[in-house]
């Protein structure tokens, strides 16, 4: 059983930083569940594009307003608390966040918990 609190986590390693946005790292691949589980907060008035090539990310929106833009459809979605998106066809897309944004983030293949996004906004390829 593993039992882990945000407390926890802020202030380590599975806590990273970017320019846009601070993801604290709940569950990584090193703890052997077969996805990971994020706490990424967006700051507020930032924009953060982002392609995920080898991850597939579920995000549930808990606080904030903002929005997503499917970069390939060529639509927007307003980002509130109650909203789901899947990026399951590993989709080009863009975050707006009008306030600070907090998403509940769950990806397969988990992280490893030191990817920061690339130039083309992806992470690299799990080993």
């Amino acid at each position: 059983m593993i039992v882990r609190r945000l407390e926890d986590v802020v202030g380590t390693e599975r806590e990273v930083r970017a320019e846009t946005w601070t993801s604290r790292r709940l569950l990584l691949r090193a703890d052997g569940v077969g996805y990971s589980l994020h706490d990424t907060v967006m700051r507020a008035g930032t924009e953060t594009a982002m392609w995920y090539r080898h991850h597939v990310e579920s995000v549930y929106c808990v606080e904030g307003e903002g929005e997503l833009r499917d970069e390939d459809a060529a639509t927007v979605h307003a980002l509130r608390p109650g909203t789901l998106y899947v990026l399951d066809r590993h989709d080009r897309h863009v975050v707006r966040a009008r306030s600070p944004l907090r998403l509940i983030c769950v990806f397969t293949p988990p992280c490893t918990g030191a990817e920061v996004h690339d130039a083309a906004g992806t992470y690299p390829a799990p080993a």
